[in-house]
């Protein structure tokens, strides 16, 4: 899943960055609105993350031009200023959430799978193929009941192969949805990826065609 991340703060935006791929999020990083909106015109993402104290363009100009075009993408504003006026205005604008800085990850983190969750109508949010069992919103997923753990990498392809269970997923919609436009994937790295989570769940979970994709098979 691919994040757009607009901050305009060197520190800060370098650690939201490095934090949200280390929860297995693709994060295309800018440090203003101008190029924020040319990213989200060129791709696409699962959420934004949209600093309100932006140089030029402020973060509200850019929420507006986006609801302005119809893009319901689901938007959390950050912002420095506490006052209830401009979490009013960001909310009216058309934000999802609002954070005041400073935060605490974890509960952006929260937030994030929830306008996530919110945006795509899910009410029920654990996935289900057989005996595997995956919980987005815990980051937890079990086989016959019981937990099995995995780094954060293989739990959101985990995901991703079962949110489309029943079709090939092509290597570079896997790339596409974990990593960000500027990362160097490594050849290997998505089949290292399939290899661990076959030995966890079983050498037959994960479909394969050369040439084609992953797949795992829908069963209820």
């Amino acid at each position: 899943m691919r994040i757009l991340l607009v901050e305009d703060d060197q520190i800060l935006g370098s650690a939201l960055k490095k934090a949200l791929e280390k929860h297995a999020y693709g994060v295309d990083w800018f440090r203003d609105a101008e190029n924020g909106l040319l990213a989200r015109q060129d791709g696409e993402y699962v959420a934004l993350i949209l600093d309100v104290n932006l140089p030029g363009m402020s973060g509200f100009d850019l929420l507006r031009q986006l609801r302005v075009r119809g893009d319901d993408t689901p938007v959390i504003m950050l912002t420095a200023l506490d006052g209830i006026k401009h979490r009013v205005e960001g909310l009216d604008e058309g934000a999802d959430d609002y954070l005041v800085k400073p935060f605490d990850l974890e509960e952006l983190l929260a937030r994030l799978r929830a306008v996530i969750r919110r945006r795509s109508g899910r009410r029920e949010t654990v996935l289900r193929c057989g005996d595997v069992e995956l919980d987005p919103a815990a980051m937890v997923a079990r086989q016959a009941g019981t937990p099995v753990h995995m780094a954060a990498k293989e739990f959101h392809l985990l995901r991703l192969l079962m949110e489309r269970a029943g079709r090939y997923v092509t290597k570079v919609d896997i790339e596409y949805a974990l990593y960000d436009v500027n990362s160097t994937v490594e050849s290997n790295t998505i089949e290292v990826a399939v290899y661990n989570l076959r030995k966890k769940f079983g050498s037959d979970f994960i479909k394969s065609i050369r040439g084609v994709g992953y797949m795992i098979e829908r069963k209820s």
